[in-house]
């Protein structure tokens, strides 16, 4: 038997199996993931992810993961991990970045090295309830990608675009997905 047939450290064989099965019961594409945070003291917070579902069934068999949240001084914080908002440029780091690897493995473009760097801007305004007309959130998003790969540049101009086209962090903020948050009572 052949071993499976590897792309940017993705196995191929494997995705493209998963997606036959996918296409058999679509059921198997549907994922539910969690986190869970619990307030420290002051601007600071821990969260852990352990648990999922996906591909039909509940997956606990990872350890725990804990993330620190915290503010830096300026914010009334101490420093001891990063801010939900820098969370979030983390996580889209992530899936863009995982987005273009994968489908450029599917299409059996192998990649040397990809970089990213992100920028947000954030008016505290907002946040601190003294403008109406200042956004709460990001007012805007900018990342800029470094691929290292036989490619001309409007084919990585491409990959950027799948990875935007694919990612679910991206399109969750760049098409606001709904929140529903409740209380939930003892």
């Amino acid at each position: 038997m052949a071993p499976d047939k590897m792309v940017n450290g993705i196995n191929v064989d494997q995705l493209v199996k998963t997606i036959e099965l996918i296409k058999e019961n679509p059921k198997i594409a549907e994922f539910q993931f969690r986190a869970r945070n619990t307030w420290v003291d002051g601007t600071h917070n821990r969260a852990r992810v352990k648990d999922f579902f996906g591909a039909l069934q509940e997956d606990d068999s990872r350890p725990a993961i804990e993330f620190e949240i915290d503010e830096p001084p300026v914010l009334c914080g101490r420093n001891l991990g990063p801010n939900p908002v820098e969370y979030l440029l983390v996580a889209l780091s992530g899936c863009l970045t995982t987005s273009l690897v994968a489908h450029a493995a599917a299409r059996g473009i192998a990649i040397r090295k990809v970089e990213s760097r992100y920028e947000g801007d954030l008016d505290l305004q907002g946040f601190l309830g003294l403008s109406e007309q200042v956004p709460v959130g990001y007012k805007n998003i900018r990342v800029f990608f470094k691929i290292d790969a036989d490619l001309s540049d409007e084919q990585k101009e491409e990959l950027v675009r799948m990875a935007q086209k694919y990612s679910p962090v991206f399109n969750s903020i760049a098409k606001p997905v709904p929140v529903d948050v409740k209380l939930e009572k003892a």
